[in-house]
């Protein structure tokens, strides 16, 4: 039984990478939701009248989508998040 302190170690670290794994899985969908938002956003730019919203529009989906996909690294650089 000496090991048991170290078994529980490891299944907290297995716990702990699942839950990051199962969050980035989460992000790189709002990502690709967020991607697919701009395209959208991108094909009504060929309309004149509303490039002068759409335009700014797109570039911040785009920029949301891109902090989202990088929250995990960013939360590591800053000492959160595992």
């Amino acid at each position: 039984m000496a090991d048991y302190p170290d078994r529980l170690n490891l299944a907290e670290q297995v716990a702990r990478i699942e839950r990051s794994q199962e969050e980035t899985r989460k992000l790189v969908a709002e990502q690709h939701k967020l991607m697919a938002e701009q395209g959208k956003l991108l094909a009504k730019t060929m309309n004149p009248r509303v490039s002068r919203f759409v335009t700014p529009t797109a570039a911040l989906v785009a920029a949301l989508g891109a902090l989202t996909a990088a929250a995990p690294v960013l939360a590591r650089w800053f000492g959160g998040g595992g």
